[in-house]
């Protein structure tokens, strides 16, 4: 047993939306790490729909293409090479879809651990990846960059 970790950091540029292309990036990066001797490549989060993935990460074709990918990366972690730490969205056993970072190792997803604290502010303005939550984010969006709507205080009787 060694007494060492090496980790690799895979610092990328994934494309929005261009799930085949972020996992080509991910599978060739991890065997450079395997090449170079780590134990773990860590990627950054959502690396495999590009991020910020918007009103995408709604569509189920999206979610179940990024799962896929994931699944794919996982069954290849069955070589020996590195594990991987990478960024997807998850959808959980009960329907909940959340931001999570996924462990995959010895050919599978071991693990996944959800965002938890998540930014409200400026371009940051993430909310919980429920459908209501990133519906409302769009006008949240759109708001921000325009004129927000306003109510009136006062009333008037007849």
């Amino acid at each position: 047993m060694t007494d060492k970790l090496r980790i690799a950091l895979a610092q990328l540029n994934p494309v929005v939306g261009d799930i085949a292309g972020n996992l080509q990036k991910a599978v060739d990066a991890r065997r450079e790490a395997a090449i170079a001797g780590a134990d773990l490549i860590v990627f950054s989060e959502l690396f495999l729909t590009g991020y910020p993935p918007e009103d995408l990460v709604l569509k189920g074709a999206f979610q179940r293409t990024a799962r896929a990918a994931a699944v794919d990366l996982a069954r290849q972690t069955g070589d020996g090479g590195p594990a991987v730490l990478i960024g997807c969205p998850w959808l959980a056993g009960d329907g909940k879809l959340f931001n999570a970072v996924l462990y995959l190792d010895h050919g599978e997803v071991r693990g996944y651990r959800a965002k938890v604290h998540l930014p409200n502010y400026s371009v940051f303005d993430e909310p919980p990846m429920s459908s209501n939550a990133w519906k409302n984010r769009a006008r949240r969006c759109c708001w921000s960059r325009t004129a927000r709507p306003t109510t009136s205080t006062s009333s008037t009787r007849a």
